[in-house]
């Protein structure tokens, strides 16, 4: 056993031990090669049921660096450009003044449409002609490129919707021929799970205190005109068989291992499998979009599809989930990693504390 997985075991043992985590994975690629697969505790704390390499997580956002990924590959093929107008794909998305939205736009959270409906129910969210005919009908925030506002809805059925027009097959479909397929993953990255396989996720728990926090939220913030109360992410809307049934490409449940790997292979090749060109990635991580979040009110750096790096590194990209898990890349180090977990939480301290480590090894 390699001394990064007996640190990086007893890092993510020391969390469960300790009371702070239920379940743990965390997964680490250098240069192509998985050097950390660490697992701890319970993937079901009522049953005991232990956490395993390849149990899926429901992890929230850090699937929109899956879908940033499935549209950097058809763009690799030359079936859209960036600065492709996404109405030259989708004509009736045109509807008004949205003319002008490229694909850069959407991939950098620029495009002026973080909403979902304010009376958008769970079902709702579910229905993926029901949300994209209404992005297709909705109106601008602001002008396109000009603000910074996080799409966390948004940004899974625009994307969507693009892939589906350019290549005529739902994302769902098109992960599996073009990300999941290859890496030979496919059973452990998934937007839709069918329910057949749902048994093998890991169950999530809301950290004590969680629903009162969401409570006590304003109920004007800008994050609560994007969307409803119902759509908070928590571990009960988590855990909702049609949640994770439903093709929802915002997030995905997916393994640490298996996510590193993907990142793995936007970086570099792995197994023969290699994403981007090096011409590419440079593109899709360097800086797109800067300012002011308009929904969350944050300082905000994206990439294409990816935010700016998680641990201050200026040559690390990924997407942090809510709920506490993180995946990405560093292409200074060629390292890929993520960390999934259970207990869904607002603090990425876990998450934060297991990357230091992984820059201590390899950084």
């Amino acid at each position: 056993m390699s001394d990064a997985q007996t640190r990086v075991q007893d890092a993510v043992d020391g969390l469960v031990e300790t009371g702070k985590e239920i379940g743990v994975q965390v997964a680490v690629y250098h240069h192509g090669e998985q050097v950390v697969d660490a697992v701890a505790g319970a993937a079901d704390s009522e049953t005991g049921r232990p956490v395993e390499p390849g149990t899926p997580f429901y992890n929230f956002s850090i699937g929109k660096g899956v879908t940033a990924t499935i549209a950097h590959v058809l763009a690799e093929r030359g079936l859209f450009d960036y600065d492709t107008r996404v109405a030259e794909l989708w004509p009736e998305f045109a509807a008004h003044g949205k003319e002008n939205v490229t694909v850069r736009h959407v991939l950098n959270h620029s495009a002026g449409l973080p909403g979902v409906p304010v009376d958008a129910t769970i079902e709702d969210v579910c229905d993926w002609d029901k949300m994209t005919a209404f992005l297709a009908d909705a109106e601008l925030w602001w002008e396109p490129g000009t603000e910074v506002g996080y799409h966390a809805y948004t940004f899974g059925y625009l994307v969507g919707e693009i892939v589906r027009r350019a290549t005529g097959k739902p994302i769902s479909e098109v992960l599996v021929e073009e990300v999941s397929g290859p890496l030979g993953v496919a059973d452990e990255i998934y937007f839709a799970m069918p329910a057949s396989e749902q048994a093998r996720l890991a169950r999530l728990e809301d950290e004590p205190g969680l629903g009162e926090m969401a409570g006590d939220m304003p109920p004007d913030l800008p994050m609560f005109k994007a969307g409803p109360l119902v759509l908070f992410p928590n571990a009960a809307l988590g855990n909702r068989p049609d949640m994770l049934a439903a093709t929802i490409p915002a997030g995905c449940k997916t393994s640490a291992r298996a996510i590193a790997h993907m990142y793995a292979a936007v970086i570099g090749e792995v197994d023969g499998v290699r994403f981007l060109s090096p011409e590419r990635l440079a593109q899709v991580w360097a800086v797109s979009a800067t300012g002011t979040d308009q929904i969350f009110g944050n300082p905000s750096t994206w990439g294409l599809g990816y935010a700016g790096g998680f641990s201050g590194s200026d040559t690390e990209f990924g997407m942090a989930g809510a709920g506490g898990s993180y995946a990405g890349a560093d292409t200074a180090t060629g390292v890929a990693f993520a960390v999934t977990k259970n207990r869904f939480s607002m603090s990425f301290d876990s998450a934060t504390e297991i990357i230091k480590l992984i820059r201590e090894l390899y950084g």
